[in-house]
């Protein structure tokens, strides 16, 4: 009978003659041999549907930020104990970035836009992503925007003033545009805010008068949504989609990663702008998909950035989808 109690050590010096055979095993004109492994990932899309909708999560890479200071009411052990637990680095977390583009009827409908050529350097990976998925900008018909932080709105018009989509609709959250829009708000804001009304006037004001405002609550486009969603931003908004039986909520931003803000939803990330309406939101939003056992969508949660919500204790669990080949 074959004895199946291995010891760490005897896994570990198992595993090293195994990378050792197979290294020998190469052949001289193997290019992984002479050039090394690829330094880069296959395009990131991926394609999923929800009844009629055919939704296609676009990636747009990642910017990495320090753990300190960024939960605003945890202690820092706590968090890095989240990291541990999630087996993440306890020192930085990598925030991905990842739209939606939504095709139902005809129509090629995307929401936010990512960072466009404003990003880091571990960012802006969504428009070659969005042409390897087979898509071109001038097919877009609507952009719909969850709210207005730059890494939603910047690829929507790139540093140069150029607009990315020259025959979309523009559809944006009525309560996020009276804020941001709003020059008094703008004069009053801190010293560190005042860049980011800026932009939002430098991706908007030129097409202010074609822009449409919804409220929510409302369908905005076939099978589309709006929710309220508010805390991170003034009118941060989530969308429910519904087509043949089946549902999928768009979480925009009601959490930032998983690991950290699904298993602890009343922590605030330093991007909330009203943390403790931004737990709120996040607590009721969380407690409602996994009620209706919906699918969900984050903006931040690993690529593909889809799955279930689960109650776990306190807090919840995000179950990621099963990768189909099969749309």
């Amino acid at each position: 009978m074959t004895d199946f109690n291995l010891s760490r050590r005897g896994v570990i010096a198992g595993a090293g003659a195994l990378a050792a055979a197979t290294t020998l095993d190469l052949p001289a004109f193997s290019p992984a041999y002479a050039q090394g492994a690829p330094v880069t990932q296959a395009p990131g899309f991926y394609r999923y549907k929800i009844g009629d909708i055919t939704l296609t999560a676009i990636n747009d890479g990642f910017g990495r930020r320090p753990l300190e200071g960024f939960v605003r009411n945890a202690e820092l052990a706590d968090v890095k104990k989240a990291m541990e637990q999630a087996f993440l680095p306890a020192d930085a977390l990598n925030i991905s970035f990842t739209t939606l583009a939504v095709q139902q009827g005809g129509k090629l409908t995307l929401i936010d836009t990512g960072n466009g050529d404003s990003g880091a350097p571990t960012s802006g990976t969504w428009a070659a992503n969005f042409k390897a998925a087979g898509f071109d900008p001038k097919d877009v018909s609507t952009v719909v925007f969850s709210h207005f932080h730059g890494d939603h709105i910047n690829g929507f018009r790139l540093k140069d003033g150029s607009a990315m989509f020259p025959n979309a609709e523009v559809m944006v959250p009525a309560a996020e545009w009276a804020f941001w829009m709003d020059d008094a708000k703008m004069s009053a804001a801190p010293e560190a805010m005042k860049g980011a009304f800026g932009n939002v006037r430098r991706v908007f004001a030129p097409i202010a008068k074609d822009v449409k405002q919804f409220e929510a609550g409302k369908e905005i486009v076939p099978g589309i949504t709006s929710v309220a969603a508010y805390g991170h931003t003034p009118g941060h908004t989530t969308f429910a989609l519904a087509s043949g039986g089946k549902s999928l909520m768009v979480m925009s931003d009601t959490t930032n990663h998983p690991a950290l803000f699904v298993r602890n939803p009343d922590w605030s990330a330093v991007f909330d702008m009203d943390g403790p309406q931004a737990a709120a939101t996040r607590r009721k939003l969380l407690d409602m998909v996994a009620a209706d056992k919906m699918q969900v969508a984050f903006y931040h949660a690993p690529f593909p950035a889809t799955g279930h919500i689960a109650k776990s204790g306190n807090g919840f669990e995000m179950v990621p989808v099963q990768w189909s080949p099969a749309v």
